[in-house]
């Protein structure tokens, strides 16, 4: 699959929202930094309330602080609620793990005893999309809502497909969110020790001409997207429309040691070490989300942002380019 084109009938998909929520940081600048090895588990209630988080999964809580955190970061959100109609905003979230304790927890629950002893606060929360539904509802996002459960791709795809609701002319704006938990049902699942990240990030994406009407900051640019078999492949691609050079480029998790020397010679590689826990869905919001805090400081593009499932597995990449005369 080539480069598609994110070029609306109006304008470019721009991000003009961003939060950030791992142990160690919490924001896209101290992402980019790389988070702090003492950070410490998130606890939602501080950030959100404790209204309507009983009964709601790790994630579903993580995702709800992303939310409403990256909503209010691009002005989407007040105290007195949206200050766009709801229609306007769509909700995509990425997540493999999200609700795998609600799930676990339930099928435990019917082979030791009946579905009869199951708990009916719990039954709801076992579908699939529960992190975008539930997100949608307690903020008012009446706009297509949508759960990608792909793999390690997942939190890069999430973003092309929001690219692809804006383009079609479905809504002028896309919450994004890519969200892991990190708990008792993800760690027997990864095994060998391994953690979930326990966090994420959160974009929103806009079409260019609604965030100018709005007079919103815009943060980065869309460039592209493209899925392909390996990693080389994938970068080739991303490079192949002609424009400059990328500047950085945030590798797959757990490959930096794995990439052949001659794949982008000279270009600074970005990644997150096994400290931050494994990412998976969170992972290519959580990457793009640190190449907006690299354009914060400063940093120029395009970065690339590369998710994969092996260096010949499934990988999906996203260009991101710098917001030229938007400094924030």
């Amino acid at each position: 699959m080539s480069v598609l084109d994110t070029r609306t009938a109006d304008g470019t998909v721009v991000i003009t929202g961003v939060s950030v929520l791992v142990p160690g940081a919490d924001s896209p600048e101290a992402l980019a930094a790389g988070p702090g090895a003492d950070g410490r588990p998130v606890a939602p209630e501080t950030l959100v309330g404790k209204k309507g988080l009983r009964y709601k999964d790790r994630a579903t809580q993580l995702a709800y602080c992303l939310a409403s955190a990256a909503l209010m970061d691009t002005g989407l959100l007040d105290e007195d609620g949206l200050t766009v109609p709801g229609e306007s905003v769509g909700v995509i979230a990425s997540s493999n793990f999200g609700n795998l304790d609600t799930v676990t927890r339930a099928l435990d629950t019917i082979r030791a005893e009946t579905v009869s002893a199951t708990s009916p606060m719990d039954l709801p929360n076992a579908s699939s999309n529960v992190i975008a539904s539930s997100v949608a509802i307690r903020f008012g996002l009446r706009g297509p809502n949508l759960m990608v459960c792909n793999g390690a791709t997942s939190g890069l795809d999430a973003l092309h497909w929001a690219a692809t609701v804006i383009g079609s002319g479905r809504v002028d704006r896309v919450l994004v969110i890519g969200v892991e938990p990190d708990n008792e049902a993800v760690r027997r699942l990864l095994g060998d020790g391994r953690t979930g990240v326990d966090g994420g990030a959160a974009l929103v994406l806009e079409r260019a001409s609604a965030a100018r009407s709005r007079s919103a900051a815009v943060r980065a640019v869309y460039g592209g997207y493209t899925m392909t078999d390996g990693v080389r492949a994938c970068v080739e691609d991303l490079g192949s429309t002609g424009g400059p050079a990328p500047v950085r480029w945030q590798v797959p998790q757990g490959s930096a040691g794995c990439l052949p020397d001659d794949l982008l010679p000279g270009v600074p590689r970005d990644g997150f070490g096994p400290g931050l826990g494994q990412a998976s869905g969170a992972l290519g919001v959580l990457q793009c989300a640190a190449a907006t805090g690299w354009f914060d400081e400063g940093g120029t593009g395009p970065v690339y942002a590369v998710a994969s499932a092996g260096l010949l597995g499934a990988t999906s990449g996203v260009s991101l380019l710098a917001p030229a005369g938007s400094p924030r």
